[in-house]
C-alpha cells in the first residue's frame, strides 16, 4: 500500500499551496514553489504530526523566529518586518530561506513537532456583531461564550471600532475609539444597529488556549499570519495588546464536553449566546453533530442564541438547511432556541476574514 505521506505528497502540497496563494500572498507563493522542488526543505514536514503536515506550519515556524530576530537577512523579504522589502521574484530568496532553516534546524523541527497553526482573526467580529445586535434587541445584556476562541480576541469586540460601508458609502460607525479598526463592506439589506450590545459576562473555550500575557505564545499567533497581509498583522498585534491588559477568561476544554457546563454558569448573568467562527471545521462531522446535540440539550430548557460564521463545505455536521455550493463560502447564521423550539436563520455570505458581508434574502425580516 502506498504511504500517503511519502515525499511526493509533501512536494504536491507545496505546489498546490503556491498556486492558491499567488494572488494573496506572493512571498509564500514564491517560497512554496521553490520548496516543492527541494526535498530537504519540504521533507522537514515529516517532523510534524500527520494532521499538521501543512506548508503554512513550516512558514509559521520560520516567521516566528524572524519576529524574534528581525535583523536577519531573510527578514528583508517580509513586508511586515521591513519598510522596503525585496521582491519575492528575487533569485536569492530561496537560498536565503534555506540557509536560515539550516542555521535554525533544531528549533524549527521542535516547533513542527509540537505546534499547530492557530489563528484568532479579529476581523470576523465584524460578521458576528449584527447577529449579536439581534439577540440584544430581544434580551438586552448578553452572556458570550466563544467556542474555539484561541486567545479570546473575539470576546473583546466591545473594545474595537467597526465601520460598515455599502458601495463605498459609510452606513454605520460603531464602537469606541480603538487601535483595532474593523472595516466591513456590505451589500443587500440586513440588520445593522448603531451600538455594540451590552455584554454582561464573557468566556471562551479552547482545546489549547493562547495565553496573551506570554510573549512567545502571542508571537506564535502573529507568526501564523501571512507576512504579506500587513494590515491584518498590525490589527492582530493591537488586539493582542488590548487582551494582554485585561485577559478574557478562557477554559481549556473540548467543545462538545465543555459547552453546556459553561453555558449553565454564564446564563445566570445574561442571555447566553454561543459564537464560533471558522472553529468547527477542525472537528469531524460526527463531533460537529454532537456539538449541535449539546446545544439542543441546553436549548430545550433555556432561551439560547447561537451565532456562527463557518464554511458549509467543511462543517457538514451543522444544521445547514440550504444548499450552499461554493466550497470557499463562509456563511453567517443564527440559530435560536425560544421556549424549547429551535429556529434557524442564514443571514449572509461573507469573506472568511470579515472583509465583506453580503446579506441573504430575508435577512432583514
Amino acid at each position: 500500500m502506498r504511504d500517503p505521506w511519502d515525499e511526493s505528497e509533501l512536494a504536491r502540497r507545496f505546489a498546490e499551496t503556491a498556486a492558491s496563494m499567488e494572488p494573496r500572498a506572493p512571498l509564500y507563493a514564491a517560497l512554496a514553489r521553490g520548496i516543492a522542488r527541494d526535498r530537504a526543505l519540504h521533507g522537514l514536514l515529516f517532523h510534524a504530526p500527520p494532521e499538521q503536515r501543512l506548508p503554512v506550519l513550516l512558514f509559521a515556524a520560520v516567521h516566528d523566529l524572524l519576529l524574534a530576530n528581525p535583523s536577519h537577512p531573510l527578514a528583508q523579504w517580509y513586508p511586515n518586518l521591513t519598510d522596503n522589502h525585496r521582491s519575492p521574484s528575487d533569485s536569492a530568496l530561496l537560498a536565503t530561506f534555506a540557509a536560515f532553516v539550516d542555521d535554525h534546524a533544531p528549533t524549527i523541527m521542535a516547533t513542527l513537532s509540537s505546534r499547530s497553526v492557530q489563528t484568532n482573526e479579529v476581523g470576523r467580529t465584524g460578521l458576528l456583531l449584527p447577529a449579536l445586535q439581534l439577540a440584544a434587541r430581544e434580551f438586552g445584556r448578553l452572556a458570550l461564550l466563544d467556542v474555539g476562541t484561541s486567545a479570546g480576541l473575539t470576546l473583546l469586540l466591545d473594545q474595537y471600532h467597526f465601520t460598515y460601508r455599502a458601495h463605498g458609502d459609510k452606513v454605520a460607525d460603531i464602537g469606541p475609539v480603538s487601535s483595532v479598526q474593523i472595516d466591513v463592506d456590505i451589500r443587500g439589506t440586513g440588520p445593522i444597529a448603531a451600538t455594540i450590545p451590552p455584554i454582561a459576562t464573557r468566556c471562551g473555550i479552547d482545546l489549547h488556549p493562547i495565553d496573551v500575557t506570554d510573549p512567545s505564545a502571542a508571537r506564535w499567533l502573529e507568526a501564523c499570519v501571512w507576512p504579506d497581509q500587513e494590515a491584518r498583522f498590525q490589527r492582530l498585534r493591537s488586539a493582542l495588546a488590548i487582551a494582554a491588559a485585561a485577559p478574557p477568561e478562557i477554559l481549556a476544554g473540548d467543545a462538545v464536553a465543555s459547552v453546556v457546563p459553561a453555558l449553565e454558569r454564564l446564563a445566570r448573568r445574561g442571555h447566553p449566546v454561543v459564537t464560533n467562527s471558522w472553529a468547527l471545521n477542525y472537528l469531524h462531522a460526527d463531533q460537529q453533530r454532537a456539538y449541535v446535540t449539546e446545544l439542543d440539550r441546553f436549548g430545550s430548557n433555556h432561551d439560547l442564541s447561537w451565532v456562527f460564521a463557518e464554511s458549509p463545505a467543511l462543517t457538514p455536521g451543522l444544521p445547514w438547511d440550504a444548499d450552499f455550493e461554493d466550497p470557499d463560502l463562509t456563511v453567517l447564521s443564527m440559530t435560536t432556541w425560544r421556549n424549547g423550539e429551535r429556529t434557524q436563520r442564514h443571514l449572509a455570505s461573507a469573506h472568511p476574514h470579515g472583509y465583506w458581508l453580503h446579506w441573504l434574502p430575508g435577512a432583514a425580516d
